[in-house]
Parts: C-alpha cells; structure tokens; sequence
C-alpha cells in the first residue's frame, strides 16, 4: 500500500494556526466547494499519442507554478484557494501549491478539513485549468485533444476524489461542449458511474459558444433529464461582471448575485425547462437575494404586462419546480425563504475559496440562522441537496427536534 503523502508545515506569516474540530450542531451538506487539480491531474489518463500534450505544471522563473496547456499558460493554480490564510495576505493569490492547505488539492486532507468545519458531504467545481466546466478543452485546437482531457478530468476525480469517500463527496463531472452528442456520451458515461452532476457555463454565449436559445445543447439537456443529472451553474463559468475600464476587481465580486440573475432567467426563458419538467438546474454561489424579485417580476411580466403568457404553466411555477438555489448565508434576505420554497434552498461554504467559511461555518450558521425552525434548517443544510443530489445523509441528522 502506498504511503499518504506528508507535507511539510504551513508558512505562519500566511496562514494562522491550524484549528481544532469544530462542535457540530449541524449537518452540513455544501453543494459549492472547489478541487484544485494537483500536478498529476492528467498523468497516464490520456491516450499514449496524446499524452504529452496533456496539461502539466511548470516551474517560471519567478518561482511560480502555472499550468501550461495547447500553448497558453494558467496562472491561477491555486484558483483564490485561500481557506486558513491570515486576513491580511488575502489579496496574495497562491502561486504555488505549498501556498494551499494540502486540503484543496489532496482528498484525505478534503476530508479532515471537512470534519474540522463540520461538514458532511461536499460537491467539489473544477479549477481554472477546466475554465470552471470545460470550457478550455472544448476549445483546445486539437479537439480529440480537448476531448481525452475531459475526459482524463472526469476520471481523475471519480477515481482519486469521489472512490475514497463515497458517502462523503458528491461526483460533479464536465463535459465536452463543443460536441453536443459526444458531450451527451460522457454525461451519460459519467452517470453510469454514480455521477449526480454536471457543470455547464451559465450563459455559453458569451465563451464562443451557442447561446440557450439554440437546438445545440438540446441532446446535452436530454442525457441529464435521462440520467437524472443535475445541471450545477457556477457563477463565473461564463466569465465575470463586465466592469467599466478603470474599476477595482471589487464590482465583480460584488456583482456575483447579478450574474445569477441572469443566468437564470435566460436558462428559464430558454423553454428547456419547460420542455423538460423532469430538468434540474442549481444556481451556485449567486445567494439568494434576487430570486423572490426575479419570482415577483415573472408574476408581473404574466399578470400585468402580458409577457409570458403563452406558456400552459406561469413561468415562476416552472422556476421553483426546475431551479435550486444555494447560498453562504443571506443574512438578510433568508426571510425571503418561503417565496423562494424553502424546499428549493442550498447551502455552501465555497471552500477553498476566499469568501468561504471554513473553519467556523457551524458557529455562522448558528449566528446567522439560529433562530430559524429546526425543520426548515434541516432542509436547506442537507436534506434538500440529499434529495436532489440522490446523495446519502449520516444516520443521525442535526440539530434534533420538531
């Protein structure tokens, strides 16, 4: 048996002291976690004649790790993975992986770190070197290329990341979008396996794709409503907020929840979920601020304006029959929660990442949602993605009580 791998002890002028297990009051299911692909991501998944072609990490001479792929470089290895950094260094991106908790790239150590912020099961989004969903392989110049990569992706994390820990790690697999049918093959091929999901871009427009509102992504949409494969849609998947010249990276994130937004209304008027009420669609990391306007305005564009009125079931029905909603906290718009459905509300840490909540999610929740009925806490924490995702809970479900 090989050996877990050992790495050496964080930087202490980056990141503060490691944390003892949290008490669990809740249980936690977070549907919006991110991997960091390690360095032998790709190694011997390919085919031999494409093998060295596939992505690999590369030294600079400025002692950074990148990856280098078809001829461009990604430069964001760590992708934001800053879970445990001390406040201060948050705007010093990693640029290597001894800058990450071993935890963003190594399963064993995902799993420790989710015992210490108290969280039962993850569902883990894809790195930059993917572009979020695929999207740098579905344009690799040499598509069979673009293809053995995604699907080398998918193998690497069904093998090295979900077979470990089955009853921990919920499989979400890419696809290959340039090729409708051959992307619809490897949905299926991955929901044969025990995949729950799937990550497509948000608005495919807007990465040289065809928009929702073309018959090309109908056999994509057809093998998930077959597999019962959840579209999961990641905010920045399409790229970020088109800010004005001259503004500070601030206005994009801050502009995620608008992003959501969109993307939403574009997937919902698109008529896919109409066409297929057996459809489902996640929203990641948007919150869920704008949902019981985006519901309220559907209503109007029926009621008042006439828009939408040829469709045989109100377009805001068809959004909370199709669509799920996630979000870190919402502090002040959980109240919206019964408009939304509490039955169609998620929860995330967004770990690695720099708004997530590790290591103290179990003390935000308690913070934030403590007040909330013990029924509707343990839908939106866990048994609404269990459901969903078709995804084990632990035999005891936190906090108890009616």
């Amino acid at each position: 048996m090989t050996a877990a791998p050992t790495y050496p002890p964080l930087d202490p002028e980056l990141f503060q002291p490691e944390p003892e297990p949290r008490d669990i009051t809740y249980t936690v299911i977070s549907v919006d976690d991110h991997v960091v692909e390690p360095p032998h991501t790709f190694e011997g998944r390919l085919p031999k004649r494409l093998q060295d072609q596939a992505p690999r990490i590369i030294e600079t001479d400025r002692q950074q790790q990148v990856w280098k792929f078809d001829g461009q470089i990604y430069s964001q290895v760590g992708m934001n993975a800053m879970a445990g950094r001390r406040y201060e260094t948050v705007e010093r991106e990693p640029a290597r992986f001894d800058q990450m908790r071993a935890g963003c790239f190594d399963p064993h150590e995902r799993v420790r770190d989710m015992d210490i912020n108290g969280v039962w099961a993850s569902m883990n989004f894809p790195s930059q070197i993917t572009g979020f969903c695929g999207r740098v392989f579905a344009h690799a110049s040499d598509q069979e290329l673009g293809l053995a990569c995604t699907r080398a992706w998918n193998d690497w994390l069904y093998e090295e990341w979900y077979l470990p820990y089955p009853d921990r790690i919920i499989p979400l697999g890419i696809t290959f979008l340039s090729h409708p049918d051959i992307g619809a093959a490897e949905i299926r091929r991955n929901a044969e396996r025990g995949f729950r999901s799937v990550t497509l871009p948000e608005r495919p427009h807007r990465i040289g794709l065809p928009s929702l509102f073309d018959e090309y992504w109908d056999p994509i949409i057809k093998a998930c409503v077959d597999t019962d494969t959840v579209i999961s849609l990641h905010v920045g998947s399409s790229g970020g907020y088109e800010r004005p010249p001259g503004s500070p990276h601030q206005l994009g994130a801050t502009l995620f929840g608008s992003l959501s937004l969109a993307a939403c209304a574009e997937w919902l008027w698109s008529g896919y979920p109409l066409r297929f009420p057996d459809l489902k669609i996640a929203m990641s990391e948007g919150g869920i601020g704008w949902v019981a306007m985006l519901l309220d305005r559907l209503d109007n564009a029926v009621d008042r304006s006439g828009y939408g009125r040829g469709w045989p079931i109100r377009p805001a029905d068809v959004l909370t029959r199709n669509f799920w909603f996630c979000t870190l906290d919402d502090p002040s718009t959980i109240d919206t929660r019964h408009r939304i459905g509490v039955e169609n509300i998620m929860f995330e840490t967004d770990y690695p990442h720099g708004d997530g909540t590790w290591p103290d999610t179990q003390k935000l929740i308690g913070d934030v949602w403590g007040h909330l009925p013990t029924p509707e806490l343990r839908a939106m924490l866990c048994e609404n993605a269990a459901k969903l995702y078709r995804f084990p809970l632990p035999a005891e479900v936190l906090p108890h009580g009616d």
